[in-house]
């Protein structure tokens, strides 16, 4: 998703799901240190039940900890609940992969300093995924999401 530094990202709620998911996963996850670890294990635990699942394993971890850890600094407070959503999509070869938090912060990359050590999660989510954007929720809050394609398949001999 295209933004400049001095202008947030314009809502972009994501596309209309297939219309028959391979396979779907929805889980409350509390704000604590634990966190990232366990949406990590999650999303280990969901690519076995999806033909090639494996192939998303590399990106998937690597998105799904960003998204979880940006919700949990900036957009709950300790205890909160934020939803990890994950879905299978094998017509169209992707994984989706959504955090709902219950913040209306709007998600900014941020262009740091090359010397800060933190701040450049939305900038790898934008590198790694095909697409990102977020949307607002009905009631409270946002959804962030992106949908990673599979890592080529490798042959060693």
């Amino acid at each position: 998703m295209p933004e400049t530094p001095d202008q947030p990202p314009a809502p972009s709620p994501r596309p209309t799901p297939s219309p028959s998911p391979t396979a779907k996963e929805l889980t409350w996850l509390t704000n604590n240190p634990q966190t990232p670890a366990a949406a990590r294990r999650l999303l280990l635990d969901f690519l076995p039940r999806i033909r090639g699942g494996e192939r998303f394993a590399d990106k998937g971890q690597l998105l799904v900890s960003e998204l979880v850890t940006n919700a949990l600094v900036h957009a709950t407070r300790r205890d909160q609940l934020i939803r990890l959503g994950l879905e299978a999509d094998m017509d169209a070869d992707r994984l989706w992969i959504s955090v709902e938090d219950p913040s209306d912060k709007v998600p900014q990359q941020q262009h740091k300093n090359p010397d800060e050590e933190s701040g450049r999660g939305l900038l790898l989510v934008d590198a790694l995924s095909e697409e990102w954007g977020w949307g607002p929720r009905e009631g409270i809050g946002k959804q962030v999401w992106c949908s990673c394609a599979p890592d080529p398949v490798v042959c060693r001999s």
